[in-house]
């Protein structure tokens, strides 16, 4: 099979996948199966995004650089039906792909520079969205997964796992990649919740409580929701106006947001 001559781009944060044992592992991991609505983001020179169509038959790929198409197509001919959305992810809307009662997985190898804000942005969506699996920088893996009381706990743990069971798969090392990235990368499986865990009486009003929560990580509670909430109002329901986000669990938050009037 020829070798793409396409050299990757700082600007969109590209670091291809080569590892076959780690391609191997992540097909595993997602079991795709024929008949099954798979959208792949950043396809890239279609390290997985070839056997995924050869399981599915029919596969869906968000990518913004033109230059990939080209090569990507040719891998992919005679494979399946590959349909490429030449887009930028950010601004793309998931939720019109589903066209029956099949929800959306989503796979792919997310852009470290953007992957927090595209999260975000998946969230928003995952009504129509039966899971997603992502290799991303370790950090926002731990992020993801964190719980109260630990460094990497903050306003992203509470919002994805509001929206998601989160688990850690693996680990992947730099020499997976093209050129190597600066960091670890992890592979992680996230299941949006059918309903939340917990009671949320309006979602736009939480958002905004846990964004303020952690707007100053080291203030407490009595500052950072001060626009929102009294002291008395947070002792009325049991926390400590003194303490600081990171020691609130996600029943917390949200006991706090059904609070604000």
């Amino acid at each position: 099979m020829p070798v793409s001559t396409h050299y990757p781009r700082k600007r969109f944060g590209q670091h291809f996948l080569r590892d076959q044992s780690v391609i191997a592992r992540i097909l595993q991991a997602i079991r795709p199966a024929a008949g099954q609505h798979l959208v792949e983001i950043g396809p890239g020179l279609g390290a997985i995004t070839r056997p995924l169509l050869q399981m599915v038959g029919r596969l869906e790929v968000v990518e913004l650089d033109r230059d990939v198409i080209p090569p990507l197509q040719r891998l992919c001919q005679g494979v399946g039906d590959l349909r490429i959305h030449n887009a930028d992810v950010l601004a793309f809307a998931f939720s019109p792909l589903r066209q029956d009662e099949r929800r959306l997985r989503i796979v792919g190898n997310l852009p470290y520079n953007i992957s927090t804000p595209l999260l975000f942005h998946l969230l928003e969506q995952a009504a129509h969205i039966d899971d997603m699996h992502f290799m991303l920088q370790k950090e926002v893996v731990e992020r993801l997964a964190a719980s109260p009381r630990t460094p990497a706990y903050g306003r992203l743990s509470v919002m994805v796992q509001y929206r998601c069971q989160v688990e850690p798969l693996f680990t992947i090392g730099p020499q997976a990649f093209a050129p190597p990235p600066r960091v670890e990368s992890a592979f992680v499986r996230l299941l949006p919740h059918r309903q939340p865990p917990v009671h949320v009486a309006d979602e736009t009003r939480f958002a905004e409580l846990v964004r303020q929560a952690f707007s100053q990580r080291r203030k407490t509670l009595r500052n950072t929701l001060r626009p929102l909430l009294g002291p008395q109002d947070m002792e009325a329901i049991g926390i400590d106006p003194g303490t600081r986000p990171e020691t609130l669990s996600l029943a917390d938050f949200a006991a706090l947001s059904n609070r604000v009037e």
